[in-house]
């Protein structure tokens, strides 16, 4: 198990975007942090009052949006338009191509999210959209299947091999996930403090599980944890 510790990702900051790189992104490149297995990106975004991404395009890639706190307002050029809030999870697939914007529509109030990347199973599909909420109920203490390649459980359709579970841990509470031998992980904290097989992880941190590691147990400790959890092909 190898931890990315918050304070070591990369970072870009402007007057209205703070975002933390976890992976090599933009202006910040780092050749030991390229990506994880199909897992290549997670952007930890704050976006300023008013303020937001223009539209801009992308293709051959699975997008995902999960907003922490605050509400993100999108748009894409297939003609969606939605809000995205706490318990939302938002999968775009770029395909042959896609433009989108995001903004805070709010006066007040920053909004927080993770904006994570995945490369698909392949090049050329058809550009399309997704958005589903869950509960906080339905992920206090368990784990909350959000996205799947076939789209088991409710959950939001990736097109990869990758299974993106979600839990609301509770302080105290204990939590445990069997990795198949030949899988990798990875395990996201949104908010919150708990302890990840003995090592303790803060908001921001993230860490790599490689095959052979099977047995994960997360541990709620000082605050109420949301906490992500990726399983992975073994590449």
């Amino acid at each position: 198990m190898h931890v990315r510790a918050r304070n070591e990702r990369g970072q870009t900051r402007t007057d209205w975007l703070e975002s933390y790189h976890t992976f090599s992104f933009g202006d910040y490149q780092d050749s030991r942090h390229l990506q994880f297995s199909d897992l290549r990106v997670i952007n930890d975004d704050i976006i300023q009052p008013g303020k937001g991404f223009d539209t801009h395009h992308h293709r051959d890639m699975e997008i995902i949006t999960y907003v922490i706190s605050g509400t993100l307002a999108h748009k894409d050029s297939l003609g969606n338009g939605s809000l995205i809030r706490p318990g939302d999870l938002q999968r775009m697939t770029a395909g042959t191509g896609i433009y989108h914007s995001e903004f805070n529509p709010s006066d007040t109030d920053p909004v927080h999210l993770l904006q994570i990347w995945l490369l698909p199973e392949q090049k050329g599909l058809s550009p399309s959209y997704q958005q589903t909420a869950f509960s906080q109920e339905e992920r206090r203490g368990c784990w909350r299947l959000l996205a799947s390649r076939d789209g088991r459980d409710n959950s939001i359709t990736v097109h990869q091999d990758v299974s993106l579970y979600g839990t609301t841990l509770p302080v105290g509470a204990q939590l445990g996930f069997e990795l198949a031998a030949e899988r990798k992980a990875w395990i996201q904290m949104a908010t919150g403090v708990a302890q990840l097989n003995g090592q303790i992880l803060e908001a921001g941190d993230g860490a790599a599980i490689e095959a052979g590691e099977t047995h994960i147990l997360m541990e709620g400790l000082s605050r109420e944890s949301e906490i992500l959890l990726f399983d992975l092909r073994n590449t």
